[in-house]
Protein backbone atom coordinates (compact mmCIF):
# COMPACT_ATOMS: atom_id res chain seq x y z
CA UNK A 1 0.00 0.00 0.00
CA UNK A 2 2.87 2.30 0.88
CA UNK A 3 5.25 1.79 -2.22
CA UNK A 4 6.26 5.45 -3.32
CA UNK A 5 6.56 5.32 -7.27
CA UNK A 6 9.66 7.46 -7.49
CA UNK A 7 9.84 7.41 -11.34
CA UNK A 8 6.80 9.89 -11.25
CA UNK A 9 8.92 12.40 -9.68
CA UNK A 10 10.82 14.85 -11.17
CA UNK A 11 11.77 17.14 -8.59
CA UNK A 12 13.60 16.83 -5.21
CA UNK A 13 11.00 17.90 -2.42
CA UNK A 14 10.96 20.11 0.47
CA UNK A 15 8.15 19.15 3.56
CA UNK A 16 8.37 20.90 5.96
CA UNK A 17 6.49 19.30 9.58
CA UNK A 18 4.82 22.06 11.96
CA UNK A 19 2.56 21.67 15.27
CA UNK A 20 2.44 23.27 18.81
CA UNK A 21 4.97 21.81 21.61
CA UNK A 22 4.68 17.66 22.02
CA UNK A 23 3.08 17.41 19.19
CA UNK A 24 5.13 14.28 17.81
CA UNK A 25 6.79 16.30 14.75
CA UNK A 26 10.36 14.60 15.42
CA UNK A 27 9.12 10.78 15.81
CA UNK A 28 7.28 11.24 12.51
CA UNK A 29 10.17 13.17 10.55
CA UNK A 30 12.49 10.12 11.38
CA UNK A 31 9.75 7.72 10.36
CA UNK A 32 9.14 9.49 7.12
CA UNK A 33 12.78 9.78 6.12
CA UNK A 34 13.15 5.86 6.80
CA UNK A 35 10.61 5.15 4.45
CA UNK A 36 11.73 7.53 1.78
CA UNK A 37 15.15 5.96 2.03
CA UNK A 38 13.96 2.29 1.53
CA UNK A 39 12.06 3.54 -1.80
CA UNK A 40 15.40 5.06 -2.81
CA UNK A 41 14.98 8.36 -2.50
CA UNK A 42 17.87 10.66 -1.10
CA UNK A 43 16.74 12.48 1.95
CA UNK A 44 18.29 14.78 4.33
CA UNK A 45 16.15 15.80 8.36
CA UNK A 46 16.96 19.48 9.26
CA UNK A 47 15.63 21.85 12.06
CA UNK A 48 14.52 25.21 13.11
CA UNK A 49 16.17 27.31 14.43
CA UNK A 50 18.86 25.36 13.18
CA UNK A 51 20.26 23.74 10.49
CA UNK A 52 23.65 25.59 9.96
CA UNK A 53 26.04 25.92 11.73
CA UNK A 54 25.61 29.76 12.41
CA UNK A 55 21.74 29.23 13.08
CA UNK A 56 22.30 26.25 15.74
CA UNK A 57 24.42 29.15 17.50
CA UNK A 58 21.27 31.12 16.95
CA UNK A 59 19.02 28.02 18.27
CA UNK A 60 20.58 28.19 21.73
CA UNK A 61 19.88 31.60 22.39
CA UNK A 62 16.27 31.92 21.27
CA UNK A 63 15.16 28.10 22.89
CA UNK A 64 17.27 28.43 26.28
CA UNK A 65 16.91 31.39 29.02
CA UNK A 66 14.33 33.54 30.70
CA UNK A 67 10.72 33.50 28.61
CA UNK A 68 11.24 37.31 28.51
CA UNK A 69 14.89 37.25 27.32
CA UNK A 70 13.58 38.51 23.94
CA UNK A 71 10.69 40.28 22.87
CA UNK A 72 8.48 39.09 19.47
CA UNK A 73 10.37 41.28 16.90
CA UNK A 74 14.06 40.54 18.39
CA UNK A 75 12.84 36.45 18.11
CA UNK A 76 11.46 37.17 14.39
CA UNK A 77 14.57 38.71 13.22
CA UNK A 78 16.82 36.32 14.44
CA UNK A 79 14.57 33.80 13.49
CA UNK A 80 15.39 34.79 10.00
CA UNK A 81 18.66 35.27 10.05
CA UNK A 82 19.18 31.67 10.99
CA UNK A 83 16.55 30.71 8.38
CA UNK A 84 18.16 32.64 5.54
CA UNK A 85 21.24 31.09 6.62
CA UNK A 86 20.21 27.58 6.36
CA UNK A 87 17.75 28.00 3.05
CA UNK A 88 21.50 29.32 1.60
CA UNK A 89 23.68 26.79 2.83
CA UNK A 90 21.83 23.72 3.22
CA UNK A 91 18.67 23.19 2.01
CA UNK A 92 18.40 25.02 -1.41
CA UNK A 93 21.76 22.77 -2.29
CA UNK A 94 20.89 19.67 -1.16
CA UNK A 95 17.16 20.06 -3.39
CA UNK A 96 19.22 20.94 -6.21
CA UNK A 97 21.74 17.62 -6.04
CA UNK A 98 18.15 15.70 -5.91
CA UNK A 99 18.21 15.34 -2.17
CA UNK A 100 14.97 15.49 -0.56
CA UNK A 101 14.56 18.45 2.52
CA UNK A 102 12.04 17.14 5.04
CA UNK A 103 12.43 19.71 7.77
CA UNK A 104 11.17 20.35 11.73
CA UNK A 105 9.57 24.07 11.43
CA UNK A 106 10.16 26.50 8.81
CA UNK A 107 8.81 29.78 8.63
CA UNK A 108 4.71 28.48 9.54
CA UNK A 109 6.57 28.10 12.61
CA UNK A 110 7.49 31.90 13.14
CA UNK A 111 3.81 32.73 11.73
CA UNK A 112 2.52 31.11 14.29
CA UNK A 113 4.53 31.62 17.34
CA UNK A 114 5.35 35.69 16.25
CA UNK A 115 2.76 36.12 14.17
CA UNK A 116 0.20 34.47 16.71
CA UNK A 117 1.16 33.67 19.64
CA UNK A 118 3.51 37.09 20.30
CA UNK A 119 1.06 39.19 18.16
CA UNK A 120 2.96 40.60 15.85
CA UNK A 121 0.44 39.91 13.27
CA UNK A 122 0.54 38.32 10.04
CA UNK A 123 2.01 41.67 7.91
CA UNK A 124 5.10 41.96 9.91
CA UNK A 125 5.92 38.59 9.23
CA UNK A 126 5.50 38.60 5.55
CA UNK A 127 7.52 41.27 5.27
CA UNK A 128 10.57 39.53 6.75
CA UNK A 129 9.92 36.73 5.17
CA UNK A 130 10.02 38.15 1.45
CA UNK A 131 13.17 39.94 2.67
CA UNK A 132 14.58 36.89 3.67
CA UNK A 133 13.63 34.31 1.87
CA UNK A 134 12.04 35.82 -1.76
CA UNK A 135 9.36 33.29 -3.09
CA UNK A 136 11.13 30.00 -1.52
CA UNK A 137 8.28 27.90 0.22
CA UNK A 138 7.91 24.44 1.42
CA UNK A 139 6.34 22.08 -1.66
CA UNK A 140 4.32 20.34 1.30
CA UNK A 141 3.60 21.75 4.72
CA UNK A 142 2.09 19.11 7.69
CA UNK A 143 0.39 20.20 10.70
CA UNK A 144 0.51 18.21 13.71
CA UNK A 145 -2.55 19.21 15.61
CA UNK A 146 -3.01 18.09 19.27
CA UNK A 147 -4.62 19.74 22.53
CA UNK A 148 -2.32 22.19 24.14
CA UNK A 149 -2.77 20.46 27.72
CA UNK A 150 -1.61 17.15 26.02
CA UNK A 151 1.16 18.44 24.07
CA UNK A 152 2.84 20.69 26.45
CA UNK A 153 2.62 17.45 29.20
CA UNK A 154 4.38 15.70 26.52
CA UNK A 155 7.75 18.36 26.36
CA UNK A 156 7.94 19.00 29.65
CA UNK A 157 8.33 15.13 30.12
CA UNK A 158 11.08 15.20 27.81
CA UNK A 159 13.32 16.99 30.59
CA UNK A 160 15.18 18.86 27.88
CA UNK A 161 17.10 22.39 28.23
CA UNK A 162 15.46 23.78 25.25
CA UNK A 163 12.45 24.29 27.28
CA UNK A 164 11.61 28.71 26.75
CA UNK A 165 8.46 28.22 24.81
CA UNK A 166 7.53 25.15 26.47
CA UNK A 167 7.46 27.06 30.15
CA UNK A 168 5.65 30.17 28.62
CA UNK A 169 1.92 30.15 29.57
CA UNK A 170 -1.22 28.31 28.27
CA UNK A 171 -2.86 31.46 26.56
CA UNK A 172 0.10 31.66 24.41
CA UNK A 173 0.26 28.19 23.27
CA UNK A 174 -4.04 28.41 22.81
CA UNK A 175 -3.06 31.47 20.77
CA UNK A 176 -0.07 29.46 18.36
CA UNK A 177 -2.44 26.94 18.17
CA UNK A 178 -5.07 28.83 16.75
CA UNK A 179 -2.97 30.81 14.75
CA UNK A 180 -1.51 27.31 12.78
CA UNK A 181 -5.32 27.00 11.95
CA UNK A 182 -5.37 30.29 10.57
CA UNK A 183 -2.33 29.52 8.66
CA UNK A 184 -3.52 25.88 6.93
CA UNK A 185 -6.83 27.83 5.78
CA UNK A 186 -4.92 30.23 4.25
CA UNK A 187 -2.91 28.47 2.58
CA UNK A 188 -5.05 24.87 1.73
CA UNK A 189 -2.82 24.08 -1.02
CA UNK A 190 0.42 23.50 0.32
CA UNK A 191 -0.57 22.72 4.48
CA UNK A 192 -2.49 19.95 5.55
CA UNK A 193 -4.01 19.34 9.33
CA UNK A 194 -3.22 15.98 10.72
CA UNK A 195 -4.77 14.41 14.26
CA UNK A 196 -1.47 14.39 15.80
CA UNK A 197 -3.16 12.64 18.60
CA UNK A 198 -3.72 9.26 17.28
CA UNK A 199 -1.18 6.41 17.21
CA UNK A 200 2.25 6.75 16.28
CA UNK A 201 1.57 4.07 13.65
CA UNK A 202 -1.92 5.80 12.53
CA UNK A 203 -0.28 9.15 12.13
CA UNK A 204 2.93 7.65 9.86
CA UNK A 205 -0.12 6.06 7.53
CA UNK A 206 -1.51 9.03 7.45
CA UNK A 207 1.80 10.60 6.37
CA UNK A 208 2.58 8.52 3.78
CA UNK A 209 -0.55 8.77 2.35
CA UNK A 210 -0.75 12.28 1.93
CA UNK A 211 2.85 11.79 0.50
CA UNK A 212 1.78 9.25 -2.12
CA UNK A 213 -1.56 11.68 -3.17
CA UNK A 214 0.35 14.45 -3.08
CA UNK A 215 3.47 13.53 -5.61
CA UNK A 216 1.83 11.06 -7.72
Amino acid sequence: MYEFNIKSLKNAKFITFEGGEGSGKSTQIKLLAKWLENNNIKVIVTREPGGSKSAEELRQILLTGDIDKWDGISELLLLYAGRHDHVERLIKPALASGTWVLCDRFSDSTMAYQGYGHQLGPEIINAVDKIALGDFTPDLSLFLDIPVEIGLKRAIDRHGSEIRYETMDIGFHNKLRAGYMKIADNNKSRCIIIDANKTIEEIENNIKTIIIDKFT
